[in-house]
């Protein structure tokens, strides 16, 4: 096996083989190579490429230019001597690789983020030392684009806050002159940001410096008042106002809360239950986190998109309670598509009585940004259907982050960073389904379990009502399980229980489409494989090829079919199963024929 590959984007974008860096070539290519980077492994279209080098100033032929670019950085990563692959998937690109130093950068924050959770100050100071001794400069330094510019501005952001958690741990570790010279970095380079100063006069009131710490105080006001016109925020103010009452809390850092108090760190917690039997996803999570740190003047957007029982709710869900450490003023949630009101919704979860509701909507809106200003608030917005919906929802900057989910990306959502969610890897559908069914049922036969975890596309929906179904009967082997279970024929009398709770989301999808949409998510499913070309859907659905190329996109942002190369789409193998039974119910056999024959007769020309 040949030398692996390192690549660093927390500061110029460079690449190792082993000890010998590799010449990366033009800006543009270097460009391409941190957007895949920071794409972690997920596909990028071209047109993401193209609109983040180039922006509205593409040249005619840019498609072309970034194959060409990517052939080049191809060929000077070398795949074959590496386990770092340029894939083309879906259309796009995707880079694989196992060393970065932004995904070591997370991981360590995680670790952080457990130390803090366990009250634990010396281990949670020591993993972020090890997160920002990974940084060499500015993040992505040499990439142009507002792409790259979006991506720099998140990123000096996590580095800022990483230094504000860790001069927070060496305080309560009493490392007091430590925190200090951390902090004093932070104010040089943002000297309007309010944390720093308020740990700032905790690291010197703890040494014996009040009023140096207090110093600190008028420093910040008359700079607040100066630049910007406004007093210091309400937790300044309150850290003078304890140091000025000489509050003993002050001398000594608070007991860490109890394991059953961490999911509810003193505001409104309004999350669902947690899933039992969640798994995997570690990548995603680890994503998403470092995308929820909030800014002075921002509010970080995280949106999950993905097919409807995907999964998506809940792993925002169980994130929300990973990250309640982070957002101690409380975790909001609200269900877009069931909600009447959901600024109402918000606003009595922050503690506004329906008395003291605004009448007018944009009033509401109003008084939500005021009240959520600088408060330290996760907010879900479950069933996003249009960005506009997002928008009217979303908090005022300073501590609040949002985490979207979606069934389809929403474009216009300005500076939103989305992640798109697919099945679970294999290893994680077996170890659902080991959690569901038994390990003494699982392991005695691992072959038939993969090949059950398979045929589910590791959809969590369908895996759990697999499971359920094997539970409910003890006495089948897995073999015998993998032979039962399984849609019935189109007409079949009797459809299993388990198939209709497998396909009640996909239904939900369908009444959300258009006639043109519906009927060709039946009708090309007719083919004998869950896979088509364009030629044959045009062909099948009576179509000139732009309008089904423009379809079958359409289905495929909803999640219902995926791209593969060469103009060619497929079903997941659950889908095609329904998609064929709403053809037999919806369509009915003539229709069916109809679509065969000229299915077959494109083939014959072809």
């Amino acid at each position: 096996m040949g030398e692996r590959l390192r690549f660093e984007v927390l500061g110029p974008v460079r690449a190792w083989r082993g000890d010998d860096e590799i010449d990366l070539g033009s800006p543009q290519q270097r460009a391409i190579l941190a957007i895949l980077l920071l794409q972690t492994g997920l596909p990028a279209l071209p047109d993401q490429l193209i609109a983040a080098i180039w922006g509205g100033a593409a040249p005619r032929a840019a498609v072309g230019v970034v194959r060409s670019y990517v052939s080049r950085l191809r060929r000077v990563l070398d795949p074959g001597h590496s386990t770092a692959v340029i894939e083309s998937v879906g259309g796009g690109y995707a880079l694989r690789t196992g060393d970065l130093d932004l995904t070591e950068f997370q991981r360590h924050l995680g670790l952080a983020r457990e130390a803090r959770r366990a009250g634990d100050a010396p281990a949670a100071a020591t993993a972020l030392r090890a997160a920002l001794s990974l940084w060499h400069g500015t993040p992505l330094a040499g990439v142009n684009g507002d792409y790259a510019e979006f991506e720099r501005v998140r990123l000096e952001q996590l580095r800022l806050t990483a230094i504000e958690d860790l001069a927070a741990a060496d305080i309560d570790s009493g490392r007091h002159a430590e925190a200090a010279a951390g902090l004093a970095q932070v104010i040089g380079e943002q000297p309007l940001r309010e944390r720093p100063r308020e740990l700032l006069m905790l690291a010197l009131y703890r040494s014996g410096r009040q009023a140096d710490a207090l110093a600190v105080f008028e420093d910040a006001r008359r700079l607040l008042a100066g630049e910007l016109g406004l007093d210091p925020g309400p937790d300044l103010r309150e850290m003078q106002r304890r140091i000025l009452a000489s509050d003993p809390a002050l001398l000594a850092p608070a007991a860490p809360a109890p394991p059953s108090a961490v999911a509810a760190p003193g505001g409104p917690t309004q999350l669902p239950p947690d899933l039992p039997d969640f798994v995997g996803r570690d990548q995603e999570r680890s994503l998403m986190a470092g995308a929820l740190t909030p800014s002075r003047a921002s509010v970080p957007v995280v949106g999950l998109e993905g097919l409807a029982g995907v999964g998506k709710t809940a792993l925002a869900v169980h994130l929300g309670y990973e990250v309640a450490a982070d957002f101690p003023d409380g975790q909001l949630f609200v269900d877009l598509g069931t909600a009447g009101e959901p600024l109402a919704e918000l606003l009595r979860g922050v503690g506004v009585l329906d008395t003291g509701l605004p009448e007018s909507f944009s009033e509401r809106m109003a008084l939500w940004r005021t009240l959520t200003t600088g408060r330290r608030l996760l907010v879900v917005l479950d069933d996003a259907r249009d960005a506009e919906q997002v928008r009217r929802l979303l908090p005022g900057p300073g501590g609040p982050a949002v985490l979207v989910t979606a069934r389809q990306r929403l474009y216009d959502l300005a500076s939103a960073h989305w992640l798109r969610l697919a099945g679970l890897e294999e290893d994680d559908a077996v170890a659902l389904l080991e959690r569901i069914i038994g390990a003494d049922r699982v392991r005695p036969e691992p072959g038939e379990v993969r090949e059950l975890a398979r045929r589910t596309a590791g959809l969590p929906q369908i895996v759990q009502a697999v499971g359920a179904r094997i539970a409910s009967r003890p006495g089948w082997s897995m073999a015998e399980a993998r032979q039962r279970i399984g849609r019935p024929a189109p007409g079949s009398p009797v459809l299993p229980a388990e198939c209709r709770a497998i396909e009640r989301p996909y239904a939900s999808v369908l009444e959300r489409l258009s006639p043109a949409q519906a009927r060709a998510f039946r009708l090309l499913s007719v083919a004998e494989e869950p896979e088509i070309s364009l030629a044959a859907a045009a062909a099948v659905l009576e179509l000139p090829l732009g309008h089904t190329a423009a379809l079958l996109e359409s289905l495929v942002d909803l999640h219902l079919l995926v791209p593969g190369d060469l103009d060619r789409y497929h079903y997941p193998e659950p889908l095609w199963l329904f998609a064929r039974s709403r053809t037999h119910d919806d369509d009915g056999p003539e229709v069916i024929q109809a679509a065969l024959s000229r299915l077959a007769r494109s083939r014959t020309s072809a």
